[in-house]
């Protein structure tokens, strides 16, 4: 089993990355394969628009250091994105990602019942972390983005989310989170 997990946090070693490093550390453990890639430290632009990928291509027209990322996702059993939410969403380095996943979507993808270029049964985790504890705020984050999870055929979509964190979150603090990413990973790689 493959995993590409995408770290969405520009500061390193945040929460998001700890959680979603603790998922693919038991994933591997278990015999998965992993490619994790830090978006900050990549060099890339955001959709177009260009269509091309409707119009000419069966992918983004754009080359740059994403289209590896778009690659390794395309080729993984479970992608696994992290994002902490800043200014509640995810973080830009996040969405842009997202936008680029639109090259996914055959051209009649509105229309078609299969509109999704990626093999068919993926999974997807996504680690949320805020740090408003209350966690009635920003819960419509991942519903939101779950259509287009939808859309890209995604069928088995989790969420860890972790509220209350901050940047000088102790180990104690994160020892919830990171023992419920390594049960998930044995949950979704276990038949």
């Amino acid at each position: 089993m493959k995993i590409a997990c995408l770290l969405g946090s520009p500061r390193s070693g945040s929460c998001s990355a700890a959680i979603a490093g603790e998922f693919v550390k038991a994933a591997v453990e278990l015999g998965a394969t992993a490619e994790t890639f830090t978006l900050n430290s990549l060099n890339y632009r955001g959709c177009q628009g260009c269509y091309a990928c409707k119009k000419t291509l069966d992918h983004c027209i754009l080359q740059d250091d994403l289209t590896k990322v778009l690659d390794s996702v395309k080729e993984a059993d479970i992608l696994v994105m992290a994002s902490p939410v800043y200014y509640g969403d995810i973080t830009a380095q996040t969405k842009g990602f997202f936008d680029r996943t639109f090259s996914y979507l055959k051209p009649d993808y509105i229309t078609n019942a299969a509109p999704s270029r990626l093999a068919p049964e993926k999974k997807m985790v996504m680690v949320q972390t805020q740090g408003q504890p209350d966690q009635k705020m920003f819960s419509d984050i991942f519903s939101r983005y779950r259509m287009f999870l939808d859309w890209t055929g995604y069928k088995d979509c989790r969420l860890i989310r972790a509220c209350g964190l901050s940047p000088d979150s102790t180990a104690e603090t994160l020892a919830p989170f990171l023992q419920e990413a390594r049960a998930l990973a044995g949950e979704m790689l276990t038949p």
